[in-house]
């Protein structure tokens, strides 16, 4: 039996009304539960007219000892790398399309809730990256990436080069449309598109992926976790180059910068519930069985 949850932070998908009634009828259940709950500011904006407490997200894990998100994976990715600092727990009620980490459907939200909030979950830890640019002394910007960070092209139709260091060894120099840089949560998402392997979400490593390679020898390698890896970018190309991370965070590469991603010192806590299988995900959201629960021969 794990701790209970008395507080509950809830955050919906951002301009989406569909959620709306899901996080009614979440907050109704919760309520009913004798639980404290606060919202999101921008999510109580969804829920017009109603008398309900809210503060902005970067303050919901004080008034919290649980946020629930409402929405799909990127509305989570966004919230972890926004509370990840201070150590909140995380729990994703999908209303998107694959739901990786987002683990509960609307249909089955009480009835799994309840058990979670008294105690009965599974809880798991995973590690963001960090990503800076510039010198180890003055970097100009440091972005956290739950997914991944992915370098590419800004508007041009031409392959940029660069040069990939893992620890200060040079790996290789390459001409591609770029390369993602994933974590094993990010190992699902455009990571795996590109052609990257399946990782355990709970390995300590981390796997680049060449985003359509001019040399086909160079392959997706996947490398130990606590690595620094620097990207050294040809000095003719650095201005037609952006950084994403999780597809949401932008911003320019700069002539002259190093890029340099590392393990994030914050982890991730998501809540899972009993029996959570992460290889049954893996089978309902890749299609890899018709019948889940098919018998060994």
């Amino acid at each position: 039996m794990h701790k209970r949850f008395q507080k509950i932070g809830l955050i919906g998908k951002h301009g989406d009304p569909m959620v709306k009634e899901t996080l009614l009828r979440l907050y109704d259940f919760l309520l009913s539960q004798q639980r404290e709950v606060v919202f999101e500011e921008a999510t109580c904006r969804l829920l017009k007219g109603k008398p309900l407490t809210s503060v902005p997200q970067i303050e919901l894990a004080t008034h919290s000892d649980l946020v629930i998100v409402v929405g799909g994976d990127g509305t989570l990715l966004h919230a972890a790398r926004v509370l990840a600092s201070q150590n909140i727990p995380l729990l994703g009620i999908n209303l998107g399309r694959l739901g990786f980490l987002v683990d509960l459907s609307p249909d089955q939200m009480t009835s799994r809730l309840e058990e979670i909030l008294n105690g009965q979950y599974e809880q798991e830890c995973r590690f963001l990256l960090e990503v800076s640019m510039g010198d180890e002394s003055s970097s100009r910007q440091k972005i956290l990436a739950f997914n991944d960070v992915v370098l590419h092209k800004w508007n041009i139709a031409r392959m940029i080069e660069f040069e990939t260091y893992v620890d200060d060894q040079l790996v290789n120099d390459q001409r591609s449309d770029g390369l993602i840089v994933s974590t094993p949560t990010g190992s699902t998402a455009y990571a795996l598109s590109g052609g990257g392997p399946l990782l355990y979400p709970t390995l300590n490593a981390v796997v680049m992926v060449p985003i359509c390679p001019h040399t086909l020898s160079n392959r997706p390698i996947v490398v130990d976790g606590d690595s620094t890896i620097e990207i050294h970018l040809h000095p003719a190309h650095a201005e037609d180059v952006q950084i994403t991370c999780d597809g949401q965070a932008t911003f320019p590469a700069m002539p002259g910068e190093v890029i340099r991603i590392r393990k994030a010192e914050a982890q991730v806590r998501l809540i899972h519930p009993q029996g959570y299988d992460y290889y049954s995900i893996l089978r309902a959201k890749l299609g890899w069985s018709e019948n889940p629960k098919n018998n060994r021969c």
